[in-house]
């Protein structure tokens, strides 16, 4: 999309702001939302919790270069670029909507040329994976959803990982089923995580940025490595 293009029919925008108990800084954020059945297009619960955690650990962000899996409307790619982190935004090849949407995000919030937009599919080791710069830390919201879809963001997270060893995959996912689990797929791509607790970055609340999410959904922070890697929360 250029700047300054159509908007897609239905389109609205969120204001997110977030705050830490500890400063009393805050940030507001603004997002386009759309009006399509595909799940990219919308704020999830998750989403909402992994901007927090990127807001109360700005500091650490500053300069570092960061890549958003599954970006979708972009919250926390763009939380991360308003906290000076250097960031790329990515969607699968066959979701250009989606696409669309993480530049409609930048441009709604000043960053246009700040922040960059490549397609990545999950699972395939593409040129366009292979020619990203050096990372530091990888996100993922929400991309645990279909089950079917596991093996193929860890195959994902395990190629940047190796690629990028001191490198860390914040990611958090809605628990839907007591039968999902990543653990034996972390276990066959030699990767290892950690639970961060919600309360450890102000998000055990049902309203988070001045928003109605995460509401009553049971949402889980965590952190991949690989499993030679050490995890600090």
């Amino acid at each position: 999309m250029e700047p300054g293009g159509a908007e897609p029919p239905g389109t609205a925008y969120k204001v997110f702001t977030f705050k830490d108990k500890k400063s009393p800084a805050s940030l507001s954020v603004s997002i386009p939302e759309v009006v399509d059945p595909h799940y990219g297009m919308y704020v999830w619960p998750c989403a909402v919790v992994l901007a927090q955690y990127l807001w109360t650990h700005r500091e650490e962000l500053g300069g570092k270069a960061v890549l958003e899996l599954g970006a979708g409307v972009s919250l926390p790619g763009v939380v991360a670029a308003k906290c000076r982190a250097r960031v790329i935004l990515s969607d699968g090849a066959t979701a250009p909507l989606c696409l669309e949407n993480c530049r409609r995000s930048c441009e709604a919030n000043g960053l246009l040329g700040d922040v960059d937009v490549v397609s990545l599919t999950w699972g395939e080791v593409s040129p366009e994976l292979l020619l990203l710069p050096q990372l530091d830390v990888i996100l993922g919201s929400d991309v645990f959803y279909e089950p079917g879809d596991f093996e193929d963001v860890l195959l994902t997270a395990a190629v940047l990982l190796r690629r990028n060893p001191g490198a860390q995959f914040w990611t958090t996912y809605q628990e839907r089923s007591a039968d999902w689990s990543i653990e034996a797929l972390l276990h066959r791509w030699k990767l290892k995580c950690v639970d961060v607790p919600l309360e450890a970055f102000d998000a055990d609340e049902a309203a988070l940025a001045g928003s109605t999410l995460p509401g009553n959904h049971s949402i889980v922070m965590m952190i991949v490595t690989l499993e030679t890697g050490d995890v600090v929360p």
